[in-house]
C-alpha cells in the first residue's frame, strides 16, 4: 500500500473515528507487549489480537467490523472491571489505567455502533 493511498483512506474518517483507529491499534499493541511481562495470561493475548483485528476491519470498512467491535466492548468491559475488583485502586497506576481504558472503550464504540460510523 502506497503512502497516497493510506493518506486517501484516511481522508474517509473525521477526527473521532481516526481518535478510535489510533486508540484500538495503540491497546492492541501495548496489551501484546505487556504480555510477556504478565506471565503471558490469555485475556491480553485475546484483547491485543481483537484490538488489533477491530481496527483493521474498521479501517477498511469490513461488514463483520461492528460485530467484531461488539465482542471487543464486551471482553474488555469484562477485563477492566474485574481488574478493578480484583486489584482495586491499591495500584493506583494499574487501576487508573483500566477506568481509563474502559472509559475510552465505552466512547469509542458507542460512537462506531451506535452512530452507525462503519456501516461499509
Amino acid at each position: 500500500m502506497s503512502l497516497a493511498s493510506l493518506v486517501s483512506k484516511l481522508k474517509r474518517f473525521n477526527r473521532i473515528e481516526l481518535a478510535a483507529l489510533a486508540f484500538y491499534a495503540i491497546s492492541g499493541i501495548i496489551l501484546l507487549v505487556l504480555l510477556p511481562f504478565t506471565g503471558f495470561p490469555p485475556q491480553f493475548a485475546l484483547l491485543g489480537v481483537l484490538s488489533l483485528i477491530t481496527d483493521y476491519g474498521i479501517f477498511i470498512k469490513r461488514v463483520w467490523a461492528p460485530w467484531l467491535l461488539f465482542i471487543l466492548f464486551a471482553a474488555a468491559t469484562t477485563f477492566s472491571i474485574y481488574t478493578l475488583y480484583a486489584v482495586g485502586f491499591s495500584n493506583m497506576i494499574l487501576g487508573i489505567s483500566m477506568v481509563v481504558y474502559a472509559v475510552l472503550t465505552w466512547i469509542f464504540a458507542g460512537y462506531l455502533l451506535l452512530g452507525k460510523r462503519i456501516k461499509p
